[in-house]
């Protein structure tokens, strides 16, 4: 009885040990999900995380910029995509169709590419919330739309000045085209222009009247 007892309570240790190891792995893994997911920005009571960035880029709804950014890779754009859909709720347009979204599903996948099931599990990705994310964008684009236009009108000068300035847009086989033949083209992409340029204007003003609070980047383990 003795020895049978003696071994019930070493059975039990074992059990007690190997649970106390399961619990700081769960706090370990925790403790780094929590790291990994710092809130980057608020506007307002509403807060971008780490992970929202790192997902909006591995699916190409945000693009990395040239230069440093002093606020983080990708935080300006995720705020300032964030001050538009705020607007989008505001003034809603027509809501995009389901084959519509899943094109851009499609898409959103597409720019991930491989890389995709990594990109899930270090962000939390799941296949509704690309969804969502899809139907956000197609919002956006259908609001600047309702907003601003599809084109822009532009005066011939401005079209003349665009064709000199990108003269490399307009060269075929190491040759110059004739203005007259590039014309249509440089009215479209000077139009473009133009509209980005107001476009981008209109969501530096939203972020001058928006309380946006952003925390500094994390140091880096080198530092």
């Amino acid at each position: 009885m003795a020895g049978r007892f003696d071994r019930d309570i070493a059975r039990a240790r074992v059990m007690l040990c190997a649970g106390l190891a399961w619990a700081v792995t769960l706090t370990v893994t925790a403790s780094a999900q929590q790291l990994l997911d710092r809130v980057v920005a608020r506007i307002g009571n509403y807060a971008i995380t780490l992970t929202d960035v790192q997902a909006a880029l591995g699916l190409g709804l945000i693009q990395p910029q040239q230069g440093a950014e002093p606020i983080g890779p990708g935080t300006q754009q995720m705020i300032d995509r964030q001050l538009v859909l705020t607007e989008v709720v505001r003034f809603p347009p027509p809501e995009p169709d389901s084959g519509a979204i899943d094109k851009e599903v499609a898409r959103l996948k597409a720019n991930a590419g491989a890389q995709l099931p990594a990109l899930a599990q270090s962000t939390g990705l799941s296949e509704t919330r690309i969804r969502e994310l899809a139907r956000d964008d197609l919002r956006i684009l259908s609001y600047l739309d309702q907003r601003f236009g599809t084109t822009v009108q532009v005066s011939d000068d401005e079209v003349a000045r665009y064709f000199q300035e990108h003269e490399s847009e307009f060269t075929r086989g190491g040759e110059l085209m004739p203005f007259d033949e590039g014309e249509t083209l440089a009215r479209q992409r000077a139009s473009a222009e133009r509209r980005r340029a107001i476009i981008d204007q209109w969501t530096r003003d939203l972020r001058t009247r928006a309380d946006v609070t952003v925390n500094p980047p994390a140091p880096s383990p080198n530092q």
